[in-house]
């Protein structure tokens, strides 16, 4: 016990700048402004049921709760960490037509302050990795059946193609730690079904794994490391098996089946990781999002610690390797407590990135407010995207590193909301070709730098409107020029890496529309009469790849990728019928499409974290911003 408050202590008071100022936003805010009754999800909610089982706990022994919120001053307890959930589970309902879609914003606004660590739908990679490592966690048997559940005819579970790779490993690992392992009441499925489930992803693996080159594999966030660790794990399980239970493994899969790592991966870098912490070093940061790729010497280990709130790396795999058995034991432990949080919220299954608080809120709000949906939101919301903004920017939420892209989001949406802010944080980024996501990364992102260029821009234009002396708040110097020289160079950046038939990509994203729709945002307010070409080709593209639907999408139409396209052709001064057919016909598609199935929006997982995840906010606020420059172009009252 006394150590868990040592390491409690230790982390209240050796985080970096960033992250002591993010760490406010993981408990609940309540708006205290007076706009606060505009936003009706601004609001507190009940508790589950595991709440209600530590506060009797509470009575009898010592408790742990999560750390003091700086805002509100008073201690963040557990149940105000769960209860955030259902406060707001009908945030991203429908508005049907002729809706107020400026109430609709509102609502979402709101939303963004009930659940203040974000939405966001459930990784299978991520559950997967919850099944092998943490049994104990409530919803053990819930996670299993999803797996199970989730399973396509083919074998593989996920996206397409070399999207399949990393939820189909993690699943596939779970099964089979859970043949032998869940005895009882923790068995979710009989050994046989496991073993077949486990059985058609293993032909699938063997089939898709040769083909995966260096273009084949995803520029997804530590894919080595977990490609690496899960085959390597997998062909541990496979011996043991075939070992133990030789008469149901025939039935499942052929003797002998061992796994390779695609032509376009290596272990070495997971080499590299392995021997860092085997030496007790602490692995770089945004590594420690991904410790799950070495659970076995993670387990307790003093070179990692979790954040305030519990998380390790932002991340529920990575905060269940890091438990060891005695923490995982403590059901006041801060980083159990986390993790009861995280699937208590998510119907017993699990994100790959949470909390997401920063990041959603910067892109909701800059999305919003750029299209003319919101001009002002609760003096707290806006505040926590000032307080979590350092030397070097801020990181989506505590646990993980600053970065270019949130601080980018976080600064725009300042910007647009009236509160401007120096984007020199950004700086810290720069390189002599472009601006990175975080120093050392490997690869380009180009929606980083379209956002950049948004924020320099807008910090720009505000200088420049309001005069250099009187934009400054350090009473220092405004390096106008620099400012000047920043946004010619990133449109530059957007400009010279459009390809040839007029859209971008991105490594953040699946889709090409979110990418072209960044850039030619950021370029048609801030990239100056050179990028116009640039804007047109784009907007070209998008109304050549329109489906007979009236949709877009790279798989198949989606809502969220119809939201970007709309956003990429509006507003626009072309008053031409065939415009507004098309305009017309992707509102219809809106209305029908926006919200999905799954109860964590429309359409599938587009978003490129570990695995791929759907920020349902975001995307939320993309499809109202759609449809409120749709009705604005085609004349209808809003």
């Amino acid at each position: 016990m006394q150590r868990l408050e040592t390491l409690r202590q230790d982390e209240v008071t050796a985080r970096t700048e960033p992250v002591d100022r993010c760490r406010r936003l993981i408990g609940p805010l309540r708006a205290s402004s007076p706009g606060e009754a505009a936003y009706p999800n601004a609001r507190p909610a009940t508790a589950p049921a595991y709440t209600a089982a530590l506060t009797t706990r509470a009575s009898c022994e010592p408790h742990h709760p999560l750390p003091r919120h700086g805002r509100l001053e008073r201690a963040v307890t557990v149940g105000d960490a769960i209860s955030v959930r259902t406060a707001s589970a009908d945030t991203g309902g429908p508005s049907g037509r002729g809706a107020d879609l400026a109430a609709a914003a509102r609502e979402l606004v709101g939303g963004l302050l009930a659940e203040p660590w974000g939405q966001v739908s459930p990784s299978i990679y991520e559950t997967g990795k919850l099944v092998t490592l943490a049994p104990w966690l409530t919803g053990h048997g819930r996670r299993v059946r999803y797996l199970l559940a989730e399973q396509r005819p083919d074998g593989g579970w996920g996206a397409p193609g070399g999207y399949a790779m990393v939820p189909t490993l993690s699943a596939v690992e779970a099964l089979l730690t859970s043949v032998d392992r869940d005895k009882g009441s923790a068995q979710a499925a009989e050994p046989g079904e496991l073993l077949a489930a486990a059985g058609r992803g293993l032909r699938l693996l063997e089939r898709l794994l040769p083909t995966l080159d260096a273009d084949g594999v995803p520029d997804m966030p530590a894919v080595d490391l977990i490609a690496a660790s899960l085959i390597g794990s997998i062909n541990r399980l496979l011996d043991d098996l075939e070992r133990t239970r030789p008469d149901l493994v025939r039935d499942s899969w052929s003797p002998g089946l061992r796994l390779g790592l695609p032509p376009g991966l290596d272990d070495s870098r997971l080499v590299k990781i392995r021997k860092v912490l085997a030496a007790g070093i602490a692995p770089p940061d945004k590594v420690v999002h991904a410790l799950e790729t070495v659970a076995d010497l993670a387990r307790g280990t003093g070179a990692v610690r979790p954040a305030g709130t519990g998380t390790v790396g932002a991340s529920p795999a990575a905060t269940a390797a890091w438990l060891d058995e005695r923490s995982a034991g403590d059901p006041g432990n801060p980083a159990r407590i986390f993790l009861e949080t995280v699937v208590s919220r998510h119907d017993g299954l699990a994100p790959c990135g949470y909390p997401i608080t920063v990041f959603e809120r910067g892109w909701v709000l800059s999305i919003l407010a750029r299209a003319g949906l919101v001009s002002s939101v609760p003096a707290d919301l806006r505040t926590s995207l000032e307080d979590t903004l350092g030397p070097a920017g801020t990181p989506a939420a505590e646990g993980l590193p600053a970065d270019a892209d949130t601080s980018s989001g976080a600064l725009y949406a300042l910007a647009l909301l009236g509160a401007p802010r120096p984007p020199d944080p950004l700086w810290t980024y720069e390189t002599e070709t472009h601006f990175c996501t975080w120093p050392g990364e490997d690869g380009f992102s180009v929606t980083t730098n379209a956002h950049a260029l948004e924020a320099f821009g807008a910090y720009l234009r505000h200088v420049t409107a309001n005069g250099a002396s009187r934009a400054t708040g350090n009473g220092g110097p405004v390096p106008v020029e620099r400012y000047r020289a920043t946004v010619e160079k990133l449109a530059s950046v957007l400009c010279r890496n459009q390809h040839a038939d007029g859209s971008w990509t991105d490594r953040w994203h699946v889709s090409p529309y979110y990418a072209t729709m960044s850039c030619v945002l950021a370029l048609e307010r801030f990239g100056g009469p050179r990028a116009a070409a640039a804007v047109e080709q784009a907007r070209r593209w998008v109304l050549d790849t329109r489906r007979p639907d009236g949709s877009w999408g790279l798989w198949e139409g989606t809502a969220e990728e119809t939201a970007y396209a709309v956003q990429t052709l509006l507003p626009s001064a072309d008053a031409s019928e065939e415009l507004r057919k098309v305009v017309a016909r992707a509102d219809e598609f809106l209305l029908t499409h926006e919200v999905g199935q799954n109860g964590y929006g429309a359409g599938p997982a587009l978003w490129h974290d570990k695995d791929l995840y759907h920020p349902t906010a975001i995307v939320r606020a993309s499809v109202l911003a759609a449809r409120h420059l749709a009705h604005r172009h085609l004349n209808t009252e809003v």
